[in-house]
């Protein structure tokens, strides 16, 4: 194994942005950790994906990470980059949404960054490089009344990324955060909406995953924190 190969580690690789961005990062020379709680998923996207390896892991489980993180390092390599995309969901206003489903949101959104955070930047700072990229929307800067359950969670995510950047900036790594503006055209969304594959009203997973690497590979005298992406129809 090359040493000067660089890593990358992804959370929450689904079918959609996480599956993206893992084969853009393939196709840019990385070795990729895809992590989910689905195995077939992931043994299907290692098997089409070059240099990529599937661990299976729940983010909000820190026995979990510690191990997987483990097996990472032993396989590819300490990642110089990680990008934060699991997410947890939960729409209704505050007197609908169930508590405990606000709390696991929580979880899987701003304490699953903090663990990762804590256990993958140390060794960025001593190389002085790296990135941390976390994938948002715009609940983290608006609270609608059904997604009493959900936005309060990215909020408190990109003011932790917030405080994270500010931290390790001056260390050299870098920390962004990416507000998709969008609706994301995955195969249930298309049918939710009944709308066609490509259309312009969604936004393409493999969109997000080109901008997300531009980000990560910034020059450092041009570094971005907060970044917004939406197709060109949206309002906003």
């Amino acid at each position: 194994m090359s040493e000067n190969v660089p890593v990358v580690l992804v959370t929450g690789v689904g079918p959609g942005t996480g599956a993206a961005i893992s084969r853009r990062f393939a196709l840019g020379g990385y070795r990729v950790a895809m992590l989910a709680r689905t195995r077939d998923r992931l043994d299907a996207l290692q098997r089409e994906i070059p240099n990529a390896r599937g661990y299976r892991c729940d983010v909000t489980d820190e026995t979990q990470l510690d191990s997987v993180i483990e097996a990472v390092r032993r396989d590819l390599g300490a990642p110089k980059v990680l990008v934060h995309n699991a997410v947890g969901g939960a729409f209704g206003n505050f007197l609908e949404i169930d508590p405990k489903a606000l709390a696991l949101n929580f979880q899987v959104n701003t304490m699953a960054l903090l663990y990762l955070a804590r256990r993958l930047a140390p060794a960025m700072v001593e190389a002085g490089e790296g990135a941390i990229v976390v994938t948002g929307n715009t609940s983290a800067l608006r609270g609608k009344p059904r997604f009493a359950g959900f936005a309060p969670t990215k909020a408190a995510q990109r003011i932790l990324a917030e405080s994270i950047a500010r931290e390790l900036g001056p260390k050299g790594v870098h920390v962004a955060y990416v507000v998709i503006d969008a609706v994301i055209d995955l195969e249930w969304t298309r049918t939710m909406t009944s709308k066609p594959a490509e259309d312009p009203f969604f936004i393409q997973p493999s969109a997000i995953a080109d901008e997300i690497w531009h980000v990560v590979h910034q020059d450092r005298s041009a570094w971005s924190f907060n970044v917004e992406v939406r197709p060109f129809q949206e309002t906003w």
